[in-house]
């Protein structure tokens, strides 16, 4: 693979990318997707938008009546790039670690980011300092631009492994605030030179280790995926209202909030944290007219009462984990709702199988967005025909380029970007999920890695070993289930459980907590000593068929 010259000064990013022979196949099978040499992704989201739609169309709302038009986010992201190349010393190709949940802050910090050349790492604010550790570790952000309710964490991880970051707060009231920081920049700025193929972005990824994965993603993959399933498929329009519970450091949520919605000239409404029956009340109260959110949020409001909420629903959007037929259904006989489902992978940047409207046929996932093919494949790699199942290879405009990570390797096979998923291909065409293959919990649409829980499990001083496994639950798809040895003397009782979650909780994001705890005299393994999750996985498969029958 041949790269164009590069506009990165700082040439980190380029120099840890994979060797050209672990690559998968990169195909440009659309003109729309076929980008000059030179490019700047924000330059195309932000400046195309105030020409094409104007500046004083909205562009991000908020709950509480925060309005900022698009020439105003326009001029916010230029000040943040003055801030960071005037005043903090970016160049091209250096990262900037973003940490906050979703508001016009942190989409104006991304923007301004990637104007200035350099490579956004946004992370989640729920995350620990023991997360966080790594993905700086391996990143090596020469900032930090973070919401000032966030800060303690990333003060913890600049003290434990890296010295030299500069941490920024934004939102709050101090001198050195982003906000103060900015009034004294006149929003005036170059956008960075950069290639269409310099690394505008570092998608951390846990996978099943709890080991990041660090993604990396071209400027042009940034514009791939709304020319992709942007355009195809969520079909935007101007006055549309957008909002997305997954938080801007989920690719996912970033096409929803920010690509999708400035390419459309549409308007994204950002919320921090709603729980669904709260989410179905903004709905309705603000006037959004295309949702996204996991199934299991859907499956809340229908619970809370609160469907009728919905009605002003133009289009939903369903991901992070497979909407159950019965549920969609459901959505489409009491609102007319076609819930959009879809496929799509961190490495991969946003969907790639899907399908709206007519072309949906419940239960299946859909077909490959144009501009991607897909396959099934065997143990060997080779092409299976309808009817059969397999792992989902996937070949289209983005691909996996894990940052200097071995893993590499293992996701890309003969040129496909093998997702982990096990799917089944009918004759028309359409993909038909049928499960995970590695091991992976997803839980309310939240990916979560069973060997991370386990480790924060044992950290307790009453937990002598511990394994985790995925238990299906009809709320949220599935749980964590721990299954625990405890210390001589202590009792297994609830007291004992809700003290290990509150513990996990501590240690690592809150949602990743394991909110069943089973206690077992030990723990099944092979006679060489590895721990055999499969059996546990059996005794949780039995027991739901035992209280079911």
């Amino acid at each position: 693979m041949t790269l164009s010259p590069s506009g990165h000064t700082d040439t980190f990013a380029r120099d840890h990318l994979p060797p050209a022979g672990q690559w998968p196949v990169l195909e440009f099978t659309t003109e729309a997707l076929r980008y000059p040499e030179r490019l700047n992704a924000a330059v195309e989201l932000i400046d195309g938008a105030v020409a094409a739609f104007g500046p004083d169309r909205p562009a991000l709302r908020t709950p509480d009546g925060e309005v900022w038009s698009y020439g105003e986010l326009r001029r916010r992201a230029d000040q943040v790039a003055q801030v960071l190349t005037e005043d903090l010393g970016l160049v091209p190709g250096n990262r900037v670690l973003l940490r906050s949940p979703n508001n016009p802050w942190t989409v104006a910090a991304w923007l301004g980011v990637v104007k200035a050349g350099g490579i956004a790492v946004t992370t989640m604010a729920a995350l620990r300092a023991g997360e966080l550790a790594p993905v700086v570790t391996k990143t090596r952000p020469a900032v930090a631009l973070v919401d000032h309710r966030f800060l303690d964490d990333v003060w913890a991880v600049r003290d434990s492994v890296a010295p030299d970051l500069v941490v920024v707060p934004y939102g709050g009231d101090t001198a050195d605030d982003l906000s103060s920081r900015v009034a004294a920049k006149d929003g005036r700025f170059s956008a960075a030179d950069t290639a269409a193929d310099d690394v505008a972005l570092f998608g951390p990824t846990s996978g099943t280790t709890g080991v990041p994965k660090i993604t990396t993603h071209f400027h042009r993959d940034i514009l791939s995926i709304d020319h992709t399933f942007g355009r195809h498929t969520l079909r935007l329009r101007p006055d549309d209202l957008v909002a997305c519970t997954a938080p801007l450091a989920f690719t996912f949520g970033l096409g929803l909030l920010v690509v999708f919605t400035l390419r459309a000239g549409a308007c994204a409404f950002l919320t921090e944290a709603a729980a669904p029956a709260v989410l179905a009340d903004l709905v309705a109260e603000h006037g959004v007219t295309v949702l996204a959110t996991a199934p299991t949020a859907y499956q809340q409001i229908l619970k809370s009462g609160k469907a009728d909420r919905l009605g002003g629903l133009r289009r939903a959007v369903s991901a992070g984990e497979h909407i159950p037929q019965s549920l969609w259904e459901e959505l489409r006989d009491r609102l007319g709702l076609k819930v959009i489902d879809g496929i799509g992978a961190t490495e991969l940047l946003h969907i790639f199988i899907s399908a709206d409207g007519d072309d949906i046929r419940p239960g299946a996932t859909g077909r490959p967005v144009p501009g991607y093919r897909a396959a099934i494949l065997g143990p060997d790699g080779e092409e299976l025909g309808p009817g059969v199942e397999g792992l989902l290879g996937v070949i289209g405009p983005v691909g996996c380029r894990y940052l200097d990570d071995e893993r590499q390797a293992r996701y890309v096979l003969g040129g496909w970007n093998v997702t982990g998923d096990t799917f089944l291909r009918d004759e028309d065409g359409y993909f038909w999920y049928r499960a995970r293959n590695d091991g992976l919990i997803v839980s309310s649409g939240y990916n979560i890695a069973g060997p991370e829980v386990e480790a924060a499990v044992a950290t307790h001083p009453d937990v002598v070993e511990a394994a985790v496994v995925a238990e299906p639950d009809p709320e949220r798809g599935s749980i964590v289930c721990a299954f625990v040895v405890l210390r001589d003397g202590v009792t297994g009782d609830a007291a004992t459980a809700r003290a290990i979650q509150d513990h996990v909780k501590r240690q690592i994001a809150p949602y990743k907590y394991p909110r069943d705890v089973r206690f077992t005299d030990s723990l099944p393994r092979n006679p060489s000593g590895k721990l055999q999750h499969f059996k546990l996985r059996q005794i949780v498969a039995e027991q739901i068929v035992e209280e079911q029958s």
